[in-house]
């Protein structure tokens, strides 16, 4: 073999497996191969291609379902049937298809990587923005033309500094374990906004930022990140099921296709791409469909878009590592991992990241990765999720207890954390009108770390040896988990609720408390729990929206439901302030 490089992406065989070269030693080349090696013997030919692993670039790649090798899986369906047989490699975008190219740019300006020339309409929602290629620093354009062009097709010809003429079409090729450059990373700002109450309320993640999902099996990690993928607000939605089994897989690409998407009225599905890497398919694969799914985000972030990508889950993926690595004989450290598995997970959640693009004309994107961790046995202190930790800003612990307790989506407030929380306060205050939203969040919090202990305490002593005050708490904490926490992704106005209503609800359960907990001293808790704003506390969630004939979608904010909620909190106050004989300050 030829000049061998580490990395190369080289064909084996007969039926020209596709590999990559992982190791050089002396005269030995070891090799990582993406398919089922059977049948793979001495003597067999060896091809290298001289180039890295690649991802395509273009317009065609959006609502596809690929493999971790960028095989478009649909196609292979109507090619060869339900099983993917080995050695097959087809292209990854629709290379006879005509694109509708609009052109930005004019004869005789001046281009940098990344700047763009035109656009293509790809999708109903989605305009596919054609970068410059790299490979040059500054260029100007000679000539470009309006009209339908292939993906091989150059619509554009440029002209850089030393004379060389580059012919442009709208396919690019990238490694995909190679980050594209950026400008520089801004700070993360500006919030991904999920519609998941505990998540936007108590630990929100910021776009750009990056977030990690332990826990056990059936916690709802794979369910967790559907949910994400449905109502974030990103404008692109990358899903990558790295080693997941098959039926869930299965019900991600057959569900996705049929749900509407409350962003722009049309189909989720026209601003998705898939990486569907099931369990049954070679270990070695998975790697390469982490990185296929970043390097795909990370294109449509240099198009000025706001990404999100979803990897469920990273545990299979170093799960690989390890057996690979077992293969090549690296010394082994905790659990079997290859002690390179830092370096690893550090580098994939480092390409997530608010940024600047490159270009004369920089715009700002962003790409933003969450994942999820299985560890076995829900051991947070395995390493897998003990590494992954360290590297991410943003961690949603998954309780098993509250999973069985049906208590979804079940994010365990005392094991998770954000740190974006400072960050976005401003935001929150200016855009969502909400400037208390975090100090009632921070309220909120010590109210429930409270009332866990004191449930562990009644777990005890029992419930009736409580002091008044402390039952109530014990109530409240159950009623803010069931009317705030809890969230049913079947209902039409529970599944997703607004930050602006979010802050709504917070601040109508911080002002109940701050006023009944004054009554507690001489009101029997009993009796508060019968108060009619006590019912209508708990049904905010459902009630806060005005739903069209149907019941189908969220047409409006019903403002009497909140309006109805003070009247009666207010009067009930003031009976049982006259009855008892309490003050309340007017404030409240």
């Amino acid at each position: 073999m030829p000049n061998p490089k580490v990395g190369d992406v080289v064909y084996i065989g007969e039926n020209k497996l596709i590999g990559e070269i992982i190791r050089i030693s002396l005269n030995r080349v070891f090799v990582q191969v993406y398919e089922d090696t059977s049948g793979v013997k001495p003597k067999d030919p060896v091809e290298n291609t001289g180039k890295p692993l690649t991802a395509k670039l273009g317009p065609g790649i959006l609502k596809q379902i690929y493999d971790g090798l960028q095989n478009p899986l649909t196609e292979v369906w109507h090619r060869y049937g339900p099983f993917v047989p080995r050695g097959v490699k087809l292209e990854p975008l629709d290379t006879k298809k005509r694109w509708t190219f609009i052109p930005a740019l004019k004869e005789g300006d001046e281009v940098e990587p990344v700047d763009i020339l035109g656009k293509v309409p790809e999708t109903k929602v989605i305009e596919h923005r054609i970068l410059a290629p790299h490979g040059f620093r500054r260029a100007k354009i000679i000539d470009i033309r309006e009209g339908k062009y292939t993906i091989k097709e150059p619509f554009a010809t440029l002209e850089t500094s030393d004379g060389k003429r580059i012919e442009v079409t709208m396919v690019q090729e990238w490694p995909v374990k190679i980050p594209r450059p950026v400008r520089e990373k801004l700070p993360p700002t500006k919030p991904l906004i999920t519609g998941m109450r505990v998540i936007d309320t108590f630990f929100p993640i910021a776009m750009g930022g990056s977030a990690a999902i332990p826990g056990g099996f059936g916690t709802g990690k794979t369910v967790t990140l559907q949910n994400l993928a449905k109502w974030s607000w990103a404008d692109i939605i990358i899903y990558v099921g790295c080693g997941e089994r098959g039926n869930e897989m299965a019900d991600v690409v057959t569900h996705f296709p049929e749900l509407d998407d409350p962003r722009t009225g049309h189909k989720l599905i026209e601003r998705s791409v898939f990486i569907a890497n099931v369990s049954n398919l070679p270990v070695a694969a998975r790697e390469a469909s982490v990185y296929l799914g970043a390097t795909i985000g990370e294109y449509f972030r240099d198009q000025g878009y706001n990404v999100a990508m979803m990897a469920d889950s990273t545990s299979r993926w170093m799960e690989a590592v390890r057996e690979l690595g077992g293969r090549l004989g690296d010394v082994p450290v905790e659990e079997g991992f290859p002690a390179y598995i830092v370096q690893y997970i550090a580098a994939f959640y480092e390409r997530a990241g608010r940024v600047v693009t490159l270009g004369k004309n920089p715009r700002e994107g962003s790409l933003t990765i969450m994942g999820a961790v299985s560890p076995p046995g829900g051991d947070f202190i395995e390493p897998v999720t003990a590494t992954t930790m360290r590297f991410i800003g943003v961690l949603w612990t998954l309780d098993k207890k509250l999973a069985f307790a049906r208590h979804f989506p079940s994010i365990n407030w005392a094991l998770s954390f954000s740190s974006c929380v400072d960050l976005l306060r401003e935001y929150f205050a200016k855009e969502f009108k909400a400037p208390k939203f975090f100090d009632h969040r921070a309220k909120a919090l010590g109210i429930l770390e409270e009332g866990t202990r004191i449930e562990d305490i009644s777990k005890i002593v029992g419930e009736k040896a409580l002091q008044n005050k402390e039952r109530f708490i014990l109530r409240f904490t159950k009623m803010f988990k069931d009317g705030y926490l809890v969230q049913n992704a079947y209902d039409v106005a529970d599944r997703y609720t607004p930050p602006e209503i979010q802050a709504r609800i917070l601040e109508a359960f911080m002002k109940y408390y701050e006023i009944m907990i004054r009554f507690t001293e001489v009101v029997p808790v009993e009796e508060i729990e019968r108060l009619e704003s006590t019912k209508m506390l708990v049904s905010l969630k459902f009630n806060w929206a005005l739903l069209d004939e149907k019941a189908e979608r969220v047409i409006g904010v019903n403002e009497e439901a909140f309006k109805r909620f003070y009247e009666v909190l207010h009067n009930e106050s003031k009976l049982l302030a006259e009855k008892y004989g309490i003050q309340i300050p007017l404030e409240l």
